[in-house]
């Protein structure tokens, strides 16, 4: 009994570590989601920058807070989404993960 409770917090350090590995790769992924979806909408012929942020914003989780940039160039358009990943540790403040997609242009 006196070990597993020796052990016991290690183990709950180690189950919250695994949780915060599998949040920090889910907020890449959406990401890297919401990079390509807004670049490839702002890069077609008549939508732009705005209805890429807004494609972008849409294809995240709103509680990752995203921060989507689309700029659009005479042959290609970039997008960037930064989000929040909040951490489930308490001494850790949460991460800032950011994720680029280009496309070309359609003229």
């Amino acid at each position: 009994m006196l070990e597993f409770a020796g052990f016991l917090p290690i183990l709950l350090v180690i189950g919250m570590a695994a949780v915060q590995l599998g949040l920090i790769g889910y907020g890449v992924n959406q990401a890297g989601t919401a990079a390509r979806a807004a670049a490839r909408v702002a890069s077609q012929d008549g939508h732009g920058p705005a209805a890429g942020t807004a494609a972008g914003r849409a294809a995240v989780s709103a509680w990752l807070a995203p921060q989507v940039s689309a700029d659009m160039g005479p042959d290609t358009t970039t997008a960037t989404v930064t989000v929040h990943v909040p951490a489930v540790i308490p001494l850790f403040g949460g991460w800032d993960v950011s994720r680029h997609a280009t496309m070309p242009t359609d003229h």
